[in-house]
């Protein structure tokens, strides 16, 4: 088995190599600034947890590798200008948007989009960072030097947010689990949801969307695919070429998890379709310290990632799933007097999903 090495070291990469590690698989989560010759690319399958990257001695080298699968993908993906136009280029729905090139335009943005525009930096930015919402008048708080680097959205009035995580094989067959329902706070991932049996005419809709996406563009391994839900549907918000936050669940809720998925698609090993038979919640811990007490609950399954505790971080998160939904909830329940005060909405949103 060819080993793999991961263009960077955080949870990602961490989770990545955990995955491998049952089926004899070697993963190599290397640092962005890891000098070349520490790094065992030579006959490597290479594959990142990160969209973009900054140009250094190990960069450079990979640049030419013929083995870094999806390489030229990455760029196009992590530039909203051209992963907008990508949408549009294949009639996938989003929210309307234009590129944001000069502060004389917001006459006109407003005229086209309505009252509620969303600004995002193009390259960047991410758990809420580099994004703005501005109603008319309030504009001039954005940065000057932003015109030209982000693009506007409509601000959408949705009634809530899913993802699709899916995965495709070097031949292009493509396989997903079942839609996962998000809830964010502030611009990051509090709570995920995922039921075995999903709304059917989402669950189509979405699989038709990212099968498209990835088919264009010959992308092999897991991609995610972020959705608002309107009245018409699903509406894309973004991609992310790479295992994601909201497929976390599938390390306990599924017979194969997103990691292990990536890795057998880019090692062209068989890819079946995951079986998920039971509801699964994901916590993500943000800024909390660990505490041992959550694993008094028989259902919670602790991911750690041994990284400093500092407000607004994602340090780890919690996974519980089972057929016996009110056993499900009771765990959850138990889980609040154990979490900082600002986790107990993010709960009661799971279980009224559930």
């Amino acid at each position: 088995m060819k080993p793999v090495c991961v263009l960077g070291n955080g949870q990602l990469g961490r989770m990545l190599r955990q995955a491998g590690e049952p089926l004899g698989i070697a993963v190599y989560p290397v640092g962005i600034d890891a000098e070349p010759e520490a790094v065992p690319f030579q006959n490597s399958v290479i594959t990142a947890e990160v969209e973009r990257w900054p140009e250094t001695a190990l960069t450079r080298e990979l640049a030419s590798h013929t083995g870094f699968v999806n390489r030229d993908i990455f760029p196009r993906l992590a530039d909203r200008l051209t992963q907008k136009q990508l949408l549009d280029q294949l009639g996938l729905a989003t929210a309307p948007w234009q590129l944001l090139a000069d502060a004389s335009e917001w006459n006109s943005i407003y005229a086209n989009i309505g009252e509620l525009a969303i600004v995002k930096r193009r390259v960047g930015g991410y758990d809420g960072r580099g994004q703005w919402r501005f109603r008319q008048g309030e504009e001039t708080a954005l940065p000057e030097d932003c015109y030209g680097e982000c693009i506007v959205e409509q601000g959408i009035n949705f009634s809530g947010e899913v993802s699709l995580v899916g995965a495709r094989s070097h031949d292009g067959k493509t396989v997903f689990y079942p839609l996962t329902h998000n809830l964010h706070q502030d611009g990051i991932l509090r709570t995920s949801v995922a039921l075995p049996t999903p709304n059917a005419a989402q669950q189509q809709q979405a699989e038709s969307m990212l099968a498209a996406i990835m088919n264009e563009l010959g992308y092999v391994g897991v991609m995610a695919m972020e959705c608002f839900v309107v009245a018409e549907g699903l509406l894309i918000n973004e991609l992310a070429p790479r295992v994601h936050n909201s497929g976390h669940w599938t390390q306990n809720g599924a017979s194969i998890s997103q990691f292990e998925l990536h890795l057998r698609a880019i090692l062209d090993l068989p890819l079946p379709t995951p079986v998920v038979s039971t509801p699964s919640v994901m916590v993500n811990l943000i800024g909390t310290d660990v505490n041992n007490e959550w694993l008094s609950q028989p259902l919670v399954n602790l991911h750690w990632y041994e990284k400093e505790v500092r407000a607004g971080r994602k340090v780890g998160h919690l996974n519980l799933n089972d057929a016996n939904p009110l056993l499900l909830k009771d765990n959850l329940q138990a889980l609040v007097p154990m979490l900082p005060a600002e986790y107990a909405s993010g709960i009661a949103w799971a279980l009224e999903k559930l």
